[in-house]
């Protein structure tokens, strides 16, 4: 935060307006954003920060300072670029624009301390924390719902990946020791406290980077899409597979293999976060573990959004003592494995998962202890 305050002071000679938004964790509800159903994330103590001010003209500076790149333009020529990070700024500054907001021309400095590639949420973090920066700096008054629709928009339009709107919700509505129940497709949310004082969150990330913009995610959604089409022609009620039931999947895409395993996850995942609520309300954290394997096993094996990586990392730390639950997190294909430890064996876990790693993929994972947080704000410098 004091770093990106000086560089903006040093760059452009004057004070910024800050502002930080985090990544997230998704504890249940994976893959199941974009088929309208349930979620479960919370904002986590790792931001993105942007430092921004008015310009007295129509350009716009924006500054990586973690990557020492600078992209400029004008507000009126405002389009998708090559450079990859700029497009989460643009995108948001487009959307409002569209919108009839009025915006002037700004200098903006990015930084973050949120890992790229995995499966934190780094980009949602950058476009929320871009979103909330812009209200605010020329008084829009758009509210955290359509700030969470204008970053999830420049995804789409401007970064190229079609994703659902859980992360961009949950870096804007996050809540300290609380998760989202997030109703993706009403938008209703209720905040679930987290009664698990004896446990921490520590995620192991695999070092495998991946791209949500890659085929497999977009070809995954089209899947569920297609699986929709066929249970819709007999039962013309199901607009997503939230609306479907395991009998209606397995019924109506018996004879599609791959249909049916896509469309079985999504369907038996939505009914695991109703239920892991729960849990949650009675601190029945065992059980909640339990709910994040069967969580994994069925990204592993239905929706095949997993890698070797990852199944090593959940099927070692299930066997270590201590731990309630793991599973991979994510779009898949590489970042994180998230673990529910408990809090005296933490530094234990961390050792052990660690050097079985090491001695498996022949490198040293990272591994990042995490606490749950505030959503996006504007801060003090």
């Amino acid at each position: 935060m004091h770093a990106v305050t000086e560089l903006f002071r040093q760059t452009f000679n004057e004070e910024p307006l800050l502002v930080q938004s985090p990544g997230r964790i998704n504890l249940l509800g994976e893959h199941t954003d974009y088929n309208e159903g349930f979620v479960l994330p919370a904002a986590i103590d790792k931001f993105a920060y942007v430092a921004i001010q008015k310009r007295p003209d129509d350009r716009v500076v924006l500054i990586a300072s973690d990557l020492n790149e600078k992209f400029e333009t004008t507000l009126r020529d405002i389009q998708p670029v090559k450079s990859g990070w700029c497009n989460y700024i643009l995108g948001v500054a487009y959307q409002f624009i569209s919108g009839g907001y009025q915006l002037g021309g700004f200098n903006l400095i990015l930084s973050s301390n949120i890992p790229v590639g995995a499966g934190l949420s780094s980009s949602a973090a950058v476009s929320c924390a871009s979103a909330y920066a812009m209200n605010t700096l020329f008084h829009c008054g758009v509210d955290r719902l359509t700030l969470a629709r204008f970053a999830q928009a420049a995804e789409h339009t401007f970064a190229g990946v079609q994703c659902g709107i859980m992360d961009q919700f949950a870096s804007l509505f996050g809540k300290a020791n609380h998760v989202i129940r997030l109703d993706c497709r009403s938008m209703d949310y209720e905040y679930v406290p987290l009664l698990s004082s004896g446990y921490e969150w520590i995620l192991v990330d695999s070092g495998v980077k991946h791209s949500l913009a890659a085929s497999e995610y977009n070809q995954r959604r089209s899947e569920c899409m297609k699986g929709v089409d066929r249970i819709a022609q007999k039962y013309p009620y199901v607009k997503s597979l939230r609306d479907a039931s395991l009998q209606q999947v397995n019924e109506c895409l018996a004879e599609d293999e791959i249909l049916n395993r896509r469309c079985r996850y999504v369907v038996e995942e939505n009914v695991r976060v109703t239920e892991a609520c729960q849990d949650l309300l009675k601190g029945d954290m065992l059980s909640f573990g339990k709910k994040m394997i069967q969580t994994h096993r069925g990204l592993q094996h239905l929706y095949e959004v997993s890698c070797a990586e990852l199944d090593f990392l959940v099927d070692t730390a299930i066997n270590l003592h201590g731990v309630a639950g793991s599973r991979m997190m994510g779009g898949g294909f590489g970042g994180c494995t998230l673990n529910l430890v408990e809090a005296g064996l933490a530094e234990q876990f961390i050792h052990q998962i660690s050097e079985a790693y090491s001695r498996f993929a022949k490198k040293e994972p990272a591994i990042y202890r995490v606490k749950i947080t505030d959503g996006a704000k504007q801060l003090v410098s």
